[in-house]
């Protein structure tokens, strides 16, 4: 390809890229107007005029390139490409379109506004005869669809990800995890803006097991014996400060909870199945919950968001 030819040939490119970065955002932004307030006739009428007039400005476009491009050396032939380019590359903005509707980063409104003429340049770089120029296309094609295809809604879930991570560490002063006891597994986790619930169940599904913990921000006052105590109910605290509660219920059944201060927090823990020395080792095993468990957590599908 000659230097004049190559000249000729980017003009032509750049030609079709202006022509519909101007033009597709403008018909879209009219759909739109007319979708919104016009109804469905509005929108079709739109519609049956402005795609001729794109094409028609995709066809002077390719004026230039009647010597390049042989499809443009007439009238008719002009026309015919220009509707090639036209469907090929509203193809491609479709398709850009679906991965921004799928949280593809495209960049700010400008850069978006500024790729909307790419898949037609790209498309009418396809009926330039040069080797080069059609790799080109063929390049560009392909790192769109690997960028639209994987690359982009990748990184869209990885910032989703992200964005729910930041969303459970808010607080995390109430983030504590205590170790489960023997025959048990976290069976649930659920974050608030002022506390933070685990439930622990049997490890077999024929037993039943349960307890839960409850760590929460420090209450103003704190909860005293005095109030809650009553029928059935005992109330006992140790010299550190432990709070034993121990409910009892018809039949013998108890429920027993210790509340304990930790750090800036109150941990309480509450079962009728597990013993006294169970209920203190998870409160003497109470750690931050690490990133590992968090995203295991989220994995397994056992935590939730509550407001």
């Amino acid at each position: 390809m000659t230097s004049s030819r190559g000249a000729l040939t980017a003009l032509h490119l750049f030609l079709v890229w202006a022509t519909m970065t101007a033009a597709v955002p403008t018909l879209g932004f009219g759909l739109l107007m007319m979708a919104w307030g016009g109804g469905t006739a509005a929108v079709v009428l739109l519609f049956a005029l402005g795609v001729p007039l794109a094409v028609g400005l995709l066809a002077m476009a390719g004026i230039p390139a009647r010597t390049v491009v042989p499809l443009c050396g007439s009238v008719p032939q002009r026309l015919g490409w220009a509707m090639l380019v036209f469907v090929l590359g509203t193809l491609g903005v479709l398709a850009a379109l679906a991965a921004y509707h799928e949280d593809v980063d495209l960049g700010s409104a400008s850069t978006r506004i500024v790729l909307t003429g790419t898949p037609y340049g790209v498309a009418a770089a396809f009926f330039v005869p040069n080797r080069w120029v059609r790799l080109g296309a063929v390049a560009a094609l392909a790192a769109g669809t690997a960028y639209g295809g994987f690359i982009g809604p990748a990184q869209a879930q990885q910032r989703q990800h992200d964005a729910e991570v930041a969303r459970y560490q808010e607080h995390p002063e109430l983030l504590y995890l205590g170790a489960a006891p023997p025959g048990m597994r976290v069976s649930r986790a659920e974050v608030g803006p002022a506390s933070f619930i685990v439930d622990y169940r049997g490890v077999r599904e024929d037993e039943f097991a349960y307890v839960s913990l409850t760590v929460r921000s420090p209450l103003t006052p704190a909860p005293r014996c005095r109030e809650l105590v009553g029928k059935d109910v005992t109330c006992t605290v140790d010299e550190h400060g432990e709070m034993r509660v121990v409910r009892t219920f018809p039949g013998g059944e108890r429920a027993v909870t210790l509340i304990r201060r930790h750090r800036n927090a109150v941990a309480e823990v509450t079962s009728q199945t597990l013993d006294e020395p169970g209920l203190r080792r998870i409160l003497n095993t109470l750690h931050p919950l690490s990133n590992t468990e968090l995203e295991k957590l989220m994995r397994e599908k056992k935590i939730d968001h509550r407001l």
